[in-house]
């Protein structure tokens, strides 16, 4: 476990999943965490879980209004940040020919213009030698069917932590990305019936080189990585997904 005491840290997305594994990984570590989610019932039950060094703040990734609300929240609690975990994302899996200009809107929404603001009003509090932690997906380079609206938003969000990662080099911030593949965070059994959930699981795993699914911990280690340890590296994306793209 690291040691995060006294730093400051903003996770969107953090009710579930890589975000609250990264924020109980910080909370144990000693930093104060700020987290977001849209939904008030899993706020509260986050942040009972996570103890009394984390504070949880709804905000919608989507809307502009909670992103400036978001931003004053942060610097009235903490005044400066030292990493922040851009996290926030929705995904929605249809055909090409499915596609409607709703889903289409809201994947862009969330998945990449909600990151890019997000950055942008919280960066004046970015302190030197910070870090920005974007999740992609290896959607956004394997070409995968029924995800080619939500694949493309994730290859926007890849350009954008290349070209933020050069914009903040004055101000001595890093910007880099995690890629997360098949990691077994429970959306599926949440979104889908349960057998057809266990038949994608199955999948996953007898595609997968090292022949399972990942654990949200192992991606909230590799977020920490790029956010504090990795000091000589920006506009990367590190891949966690047991080798799926790769090999």
């Amino acid at each position: 476990m690291g040691n995060y005491a006294g730093k400051n840290v903003v996770i969107t997305g953090g009710t579930s999943g890589f975000g609250f594994a990264t924020a109980r990984l910080l909370a144990d570590g000693g930093a104060r965490v700020l987290v977001t989610g849209r939904d008030p019932d899993r706020l509260g039950a986050a942040r009972e879980r996570l103890g009394g060094n984390v504070l949880a703040v709804r905000s919608d990734a989507a809307s502009s209004a909670d992103i400036d609300a978001l931003a004053a929240r942060v610097k009235a609690e903490f005044g400066t940040v030292d990493a922040l975990f851009v996290n926030a994302g929705v995904t929605h899996n249809l055909p090409f020919e499915q596609m409607t200009a709703g889903v289409y809107e809201e994947l862009f929404a969330v998945n990449a213009k909600g990151p890019y603001f997000t950055v942008q009003r919280l960066a004046p509090m970015l302190t030197e030698g910070s870090g920005v932690v974007f999740t992609t997906s290896v959607a956004n380079v394997k070409g995968l069917p029924m995800s080619s609206a939500y694949a493309a938003s994730k290859a926007a969000l890849r350009s954008m932590t290349r070209s933020l990662a050069h914009e903040l080099l004055d101000r001595k911030v890093r910007v880099n990305a995690v890629s997360p593949g098949p990691i077994d965070t429970g959306i599926l059994r949440r979104s889908m019936p349960a057998d057809a959930a266990e038949r994608l699981e199955t999948e996953f795993v007898a595609r997968n080189p090292m022949g399972r699914m990942g654990d949200p911990v192992e991606v909230a280690r590799a977020v920490l990585f790029l956010a504090f340890d990795a000091t000589y590296t920006t506009g990367a994306e590190l891949t966690v997904d047991g080798g799926a793209s790769q090999l």
